[in-house]
């Protein structure tokens, strides 16, 4: 018999996804299914923005157990449970704030599988009008039942950076798959430009180089190491510190312990920290070569541009964490820029491949 907090849970997840359903809804009556796409690409934006809220306000552990809390759908039912635990730990992981920051997390969470599981129904039942095949929604929720499966163990490992870490790019991933399936049903603008198709290795390239680059930035926040290095352009005044590479990227352990189960040293730290800087040297350097070079195609001239913007930002907001001491706000933003750098990277992907399928259909034809 399933636990009555389960369909509790259910039934919040589907209130919160009756807003942005309504919402496509009442949007007219032409490209609906587009629409829907679109919303559950910034809802994920949003989810993972919010994932990093989670886990900078330290509250992964908000609610100790999931996906409830103590055993019900919602902290107000789990009041005595969560007043008794920051009672007896005021400085501890479990706070009635921390609890409701980490349950409207995993309410965003059930809405978004609502609208993927909405994708998918519509394109079993109006598979004539739609042709839409159906790898792709089934795809998406297989992908999100196991980002679910993953924030499970994220509450039930304690926080494991591993599986943290895992759990954020599973989510980066959905981000990137619901926008290129977004995209596959938006007309492209413009004229196609068959000249751009020896950029697509390019670009290709610089999706992977900043997915590496996310995943050590992933690493860096899991395992709390953003003022592992105190100055910038220097690590704690120099250029190489001493740093322990063998312990700081063990990546099997327990949060802030060594794979032999001591405290994890400020050499491992300083080790991810500065892996990171260095990473990110490349990345930009790279991602601003390809900017400007696809600028001068007129149909990713916008995406091309707004590549550009974002690594400013980047830059900006990861020199502001050092500087001003890793304010929540600004860490948010670090994080929700990379994300929305990995999204623009998903678009001139999906560009320059439909440019490049358009142009031999035109010649061919």
């Amino acid at each position: 018999m399933v636990p009555s907090h389960f369909l509790q849970l259910a039934a919040i997840g589907l209130c919160v996804a009756v807003l942005p359903l309504s919402w496509v809804w009442v949007r007219g009556n032409q490209a609906k299914f587009r629409k829907l796409l679109w919303v559950s690409t910034f809802l994920t934006l949003d989810l993972v923005m919010f994932g990093s809220f989670t886990r900078l306000t330290d509250s992964g552990l908000g609610c100790p157990d999931w996906p409830g809390c103590y055993g019900t759908a919602s902290p107000f039912i789990a009041h005595a449970e969560i007043r008794a635990a920051e009672t007896a730990m005021p400085t501890g992981p479990v706070t009635m704030a921390k609890a409701w920051i980490e349950m409207l997390h995993r309410y965003f969470a059930m809405a978004l599988g609502v609208l993927i599981i909405t994708q998918l129904l519509l394109v079993i039942f109006r598979r004539r009008t739609l042709r839409i095949p159906i790898v792709w929604p089934l795809g998406l929720l297989m992908l999100i039942c196991v980002q679910g499966a993953f924030g499970a163990w994220t509450v039930t490992l304690k926080l494991q950076p591993a599986i943290v870490t895992i759990h954020l790019l599973l989510g980066v991933i959905l981000l990137g798959a619901l926008g290129w399936f977004a995209a596959s049903q938006t007309p492209l603008p413009g004229r196609p430009e068959p000249q751009t198709r020896p950029y697509f290795a390019a670009a290709t390239l610089g999706l992977v180089l900043l997915f590496v680059q996310i995943a050590l930035g992933g690493w860096v926040s899991t395992n709390y190491a953003v003022l592992a290095c105190a100055d910038f352009p220097l690590c704690n005044g120099q250029w190489v510190p001493p740093m322990d590479f063998h312990q700081g990227f063990h990546l099997w352990r327990s949060l802030g312990k060594t794979s032999g189960g001591e405290m994890i040293t400020a050499d491992a730290l300083v080790a991810i920290h500065w892996t990171h800087r260095v990473f990110a040297i490349v990345t930009v350097v790279y991602l601003a070569w390809l900017g400007l070079r696809l600028r001068r195609f007129d149909s990713l001239r916008r995406p091309a541009s707004l590549l550009l913007i974002l690594l400013i930002v980047q830059f900006l907001t990861g020199l502001s964490n050092i500087v001003l001491q890793w304010p929540l706000l600004n860490a948010v933003a670090h994080n929700g820029g990379a994300a929305l750098m990995l999204l623009t990277l998903v678009m001139l992907d999906y560009r320059i491949l439909s440019s490049r399928r358009q142009a031999a259909a035109m010649t061919g034809a």
